[in-house]
């Protein structure tokens, strides 16, 4: 793939599967390194709902390629964090390179998402900010969704804990709660999933990112509580665990047929 202009500089992830009980015992460590992101101050656990929408192609194009282990991939979803309509939406396209992650980002006026579905150019009056990184991101995103023709494929949503550096963003620690992934193929954008899973169960997602240098007390914090790195991709881990299956068009069109007229379900 071409590289991108005005897109953000690299980071690095580092992903861990922790227990609530460890989880509590980095924020008191992480406490005096970081600040708590001002999203998170004064909610229960310092958290934040964050909800993804995430687009694939029919035969889930990119959900293989994450399952394949392609070098080089990237993902396409709509965030947004309530109901509220004048809430903007943003459209994120997040790559992997090698062992770099390069993310864009738009925000939208939310009367204006089906038309980017579409495959149209935004007009400007409906982006969040007319500088060249939004506009190059929407453009891009654009592009993307006609290359492999995705539309949405799944709702993922997950209560998110935040530390960030005070003076700069090359440092951030997340922890995210309460993963859910569930079938979704419109672009409703509602906090409400209709059924979903527990994709990691009670267990907590830290996400360690930052740019540049590896910080040195990242290296003192995974020895002190024993971390072991692992894959913990909220999007592609949830269709697993649903059945990767049960995300083509055909079945889902099926399961709306039965559910208006149960006695279709003799015939599925």
């Amino acid at each position: 793939m071409a590289q991108d202009h005005h897109i953000q500089a690299q980071r690095f992830e580092l992903k861990y599967i922790i227990s609530e009980e460890t989880a509590l015992r980095v924020r008191d460590f992480i406490g005096s390194h970081l600040e708590l992101d001002d999203y998170g101050a004064g909610r229960p656990h310092n958290s934040y709902p964050v909800h993804s929408l995430y687009l694939d192609s029919e035969r889930m194009r990119l959900y293989w390629e994450t399952i394949n282990g392609n070098k080089n991939r990237y993902k396409l979803r709509l965030r947004f964090y309530h109901d509220d309509p004048e809430a903007p939406v943003f459209f994120e396209i997040k790559r992997r390179e090698n062992d770099a992650i390069l993310k864009q980002r738009a925000g939208v006026r939310r009367e204006a998402v089906d038309w980017v579905l579409r495959g149209h150019l935004t007009p400007v009056g409906y982006l969040i900010s007319n500088d060249a990184k939004t506009i190059a991101a929407v453009q891009r995103f654009s592009e993307l969704l006609k290359q492999v023709d995705a539309v949405p494929k799944a709702h993922v949503s997950y209560l998110r804990e935040a530390w960030v550096h005070p003076d700069s963003n090359s440092v951030r620690v997340t922890m995210d709660r309460e993963v859910r992934c569930g079938i979704e193929t419109s672009a409703r954008l509602v906090a409400e999933m209709d059924k979903s899973v527990m994709v990691f169960g009670k267990s907590v997602v830290l996400e360690v990112k930052f740019t540049g240098r590896f910080p040195k007390w990242f290296g003192e914090m995974t020895r002190v509580f024993g971390f072991k790195q692992c894959s913990a991709a909220k999007y592609v881990d949830g269709v697993t665990l649903l059945d990767d299956r049960q995300f083509n068009s055909n079945v889902v069109r099926r399961r709306k047929m039965a559910a208006l007229d149960p006695a279709i379900q003799a015939y599925l």
